[in-house]
């Protein structure tokens, strides 16, 4: 329980130190994974935790292939404010949550119904421009992964394309399949695998992110990537950003984040690792990913 509370309060400190570094452009980088892919996950058993306890999910699902990028949040949101369906002051989206049930347990505080942030407009790290009442992207990040996404905005950005986020148990299984293994790719964590601090990937000293699907077995911009899917097909689900997840736990407004990112070391990637924050908080750090029935 310390080692989570530490790393919830470095996600928080680093919230406002992820912007892109001055002068500073990231190289330019089309994958071979397409953004718009979705992965089936079958019903049936998987392993869970580190200590491999059997769970089961009932039914088929699917997952996207890779975090949500840059420009599918821009177009939703240019669509989504056309409709009046979000707002915007030009210091921050804001959109409707429907509220969650509220306990009064200690430290708890309440989502009640009504508008509450998606992201922040002005904040530094946001990879996207707003001009003239439009949403872009800063050049070179269009296929990054979205950050600075509070947990409000991920719901709503999949709730608006008829999809949810993953449940805990949902994206825990997509990453691992159903064998031991403690990363999505297999047993051993390398800066051909995935984006961690000091993976030496040709990011760090632009991004920080990395392309979505940009660990796919390809060489880009002069560095060579080991395939780091999971056994279903999976991209990211180690590494770049932390995810939110859907999950709506009693007596807690905190949303669980899963898989790691560019700030944590090999170790802190492993599937079964947790991390939670305030559905509020936004981050460098920190992106998503949808899923829908099958």
């Amino acid at each position: 329980m310390r080692r989570l509370a530490l790393m919830a309060l470095i996600l928080l400190l680093l919230s406002s130190c992820g912007a892109p570094l001055e002068g500073v452009a990231p190289p330019v980088v089309a994958t071979g994974v397409s953004a718009d892919s979705w992965a089936v996950i079958p019903a049936g058993a998987y392993l869970e935790g580190q200590f491999d306890h059997e769970a089961t999910i009932p039914y088929d699902y699917e997952i996207m292939v890779t975090e949500v990028t840059n420009a599918q949040v821009a177009d939703y949101l240019n669509a989504a404010l056309a409709a009046g369906d979000v707002t915007s002051d030009g210091n921050a989206v804001m959109g409707h949550y429907p509220g969650d049930v509220f306990h009064g347990h200690d430290h708890e505080i309440e989502i009640a119904a009504g508008d509450w942030e998606l992201m922040p407009v002005t904040d530094p790290a946001l990879r996207l421009t707003f001009s003239g009442g439009t949403f872009s992207w800063l050049p070179g990040y269009e296929n990054h992964p979205a950050t600075m996404v509070s947990w409000f905005g991920a719901w709503s950005y999949c709730q608006a394309q008829g999809w949810r986020l993953p449940t805990d148990a949902e994206w825990e299984k997509a990453a691992r399949g159903t064998g031991n293994r403690p990363y999505p790719w297999g047993d051993d964590v390398g800066g051909a695998f995935a984006n961690f601090s000091k993976s030496g990937d040709p990011f760090e000293a632009s991004s920080r992110t990395t392309p979505v699907g940009f660990y796919d077995g390809g060489t880009y911009a002069g560095f060579v990537t080991s395939d780091g899917a999971s056994p279903y097909g999976v991209y990211d689900m180690a590494g770049n950003v932390w995810e939110w997840t859907g999950d709506i736990h009693d007596g807690t407004h905190d949303r669980s984040l899963r898989g790691g990112s560019h700030r944590n070391y090999g170790y802190d990637l492993r599937i079964w690792s947790h991390n939670n924050a305030d559905p509020r908080h936004t981050s460098p750090s920190v992106g998503f990913r949808c899923a829908r029935d099958g």
